[in-house]
């Protein structure tokens, strides 16, 4: 799709510290964490995947991926190079982002495969996170424009997802789904779905089921965060980061204070007596805190107490009770799983400076970080319609984007240039009489034309309002694109349901995905289903 791209970073669509890493500043504060990609000259961390491998070609066979086998017997392997993405399971796919986020990772592992090294794709399914309010919505463009659907309120606060069943709002649902979008494709659609995304269904099971569905034998293995294979993987790199808590509370400390140094702004807020871990407390998931050194506390639990040995040996006992937090996270994931290349979204590259001392502190290899590409998905039409509108894409993702001044563009500039440059011109004679006059006018002069400049700019807008009226149809058109590109002003693939697009375009929706999509990490690139 030549020439339909946007530079993210020259148009500011990053945070600062992707931002940065881009432009190859403040590397530094990745170590020992490498950024972007380079063909890996090391062996692949040797990690003992076996046990894991062999519970994964179970799970995703289950799912129905057609090549979990083959994958998982790679998996096994030491040599093979990993390459891991994730997400929480949210509702019908979560945002198309979860999607793209599978995508790159394949492709990275394709891309490996095809430099001679053998390499697999796995998707880390945050189950053991316990945010429903993130995962419980899905967003859709209907035909009476964008529309949120909601499983409704959280029936059990602080319960770990992969314990959650969908329950029986799930079918109202998708009933109320199928009446917004009618159409043949649509109701076949949303009966696939149904299959997967039943009311006695887990978030995680219907999750993984379908972005299987969706990407076939090309799918990476989906890891659920809860599988008992992987909970014993992470036994010992648990006990670790209870028994060296002090130097990890010291290390991160240490970071935070570089990355303030360096001018940016710490992402996840430092708690002097948080832990980087949960404890499943009967069906709840809490914070663990560290309380007087030898005795830990669980957040919202009071009188709840015990010594830090009672905890080593809970996780001796069933270490699916702990689960690690957004700064033990990734580094338990690659410590597993022997990570070589890691694909995360610009939230989480902001915050990979913080976590990234465990790497050293804990001995983990540490994997190379990727920001995953970005996508938009315009049909053939859309951009025969940006064509014919002289509008810069660029321009229309913009967060600022202005409607009324673009569709009066050509005529606000004839009308009220040549007024402006008048005004201009006598307000400058004025000046230069005044200063003849008296010197000390000169401040005057600029409150009265910096007042005349201010109410000429409220004029002009109200002007390309009322010629923006006038030409309602490219009006229209316009806004039709603009709500495409930032559907209640998020962008795309930030806001709209992975299960919108097979919806609207059809089966071949995810291949146009895997077909078209570059991994260059700084362009919002455009996929024509």
């Amino acid at each position: 799709m030549t020439g339909h791209r946007v530079d993210m970073v020259g148009a500011g669509l990053l945070p600062p510290i992707p931002t940065a890493l881009l432009n190859g500043a403040g590397m530094g504060l990745m170590r020992p964490l490498g950024f972007g990609f380079e063909s890996p000259e090391r062996p692949a961390p040797h990690v003992d995947r076996r046990a894991l491998a062999e519970a994964l070609a179970t799970a995703n066979a289950g799912y129905g991926h057609g090549s979990a086998a083959e994958l998982s017997r790679k998996l096994a392997d030491p040599s093979t190079r990993v390459v891991v993405t994730g997400q929480q399971p949210g509702l019908l796919g979560g945002p198309l982002y979860s999607l793209s986020k599978a995508v790159a990772a394949t492709l990275w592992a394709e891309r490996l495969e095809a430099e001679g090294q053998s390499a697999v794709a796995v998707f880390w399914v945050a189950t053991e996170d316990h945010d429903y309010r993130e995962v419980s919505s899905a967003l859709f463009q209907t035909t009476d424009g964008p529309r949120r659907f909601e499983l409704g309120e959280d029936p059990s606060p602080l319960m770990p997802l992969g314990m959650r069943t969908l329950g029986p709002g799930m079918k109202t649902l998708l009933d109320e789904l199928r009446q917004a979008n009618p159409g043949d494709r649509w109701a076949q659609w949303v009966d696939r779905l149904a299959t997967w995304y039943r009311p006695d269904a887990r978030f995680g099971e219907a999750f993984s089921r379908l972005i299987v569905g969706l990407l076939g034998d090309r799918c990476p293995l989906m890891l659920d965060s809860m599988l008992p294979a992987l909970k014993s993987a992470q036994r010992p790199w648990l006990r670790r980061l209870v028994e060296e808590r002090l130097q990890i509370d010291e290390a991160f400390s240490a970071r935070e204070r570089e990355i303030d140094e360096a001018g940016f702004e710490l992402q996840v807020e430092p708690s002097p007596s948080a832990s980087p871990l949960f404890f499943l407390h009967g069906e709840t998931r809490r914070r663990i805190e560290w309380r007087d050194g030898e005795r830990i506390g669980l957040r919202g639990q009071p009188d709840f107490e015990r010594p830090v040995e009672w905890l080593l040996e809970a996780i001796d006992e069933n270490p699916s009770v702990v689960s690690p937090g957004v700064m033990a996270r990734t580094a338990l994931q690659d410590a597993t799983l022997g990570t070589s290349l890691l694909v995360l979204g610009p939230g989480e590259v902001s915050y990979m400076p913080q976590v990234a001392p465990l790497y050293s502190l804990l001995g983990i290899d540490p994997p190379r970080v990727l920001l995953r590409p970005q996508a938009l998905i315009l049909a053939s039409h859309q951009l025969d319609k940006l064509a014919d509108l002289k509008v810069a894409l660029e321009e229309l993702v913009l967060p600022e984007f202005d409607l009324d001044r673009t569709v009066s563009r050509g005529a606000e500039d004839d009308l009220v240039a040549p007024v402006r440059r008048e005004i201009e011109s006598q307000l400058e004679r004025l000046r230069e009489v005044a200063a003849e006059v008296d010197p000390n006018l000169a401040a005057p002069w600029e409150k009265t034309s910096s007042q005349v400049a201010k109410a000429l700019d409220i004029f002009t807008q109200r002007l390309a309002a009322a010629v923006a009226r006038g030409h309602e149809t490219r009006r229209q058109r316009l806004s039709d694109l603009r709500e495409s590109c930032r559907p209640l002003g998020a962008l795309q693939e930030r806001a709209l349901s992975s299960a919108h697009f097979p919806g609207k375009y059809g089966d071949d929706f995810a291949a146009s995905l895997l077909d078209q999509m570059e991994l260059d990490p700084r362009l919002l690139q455009v996929i024509a289903p």
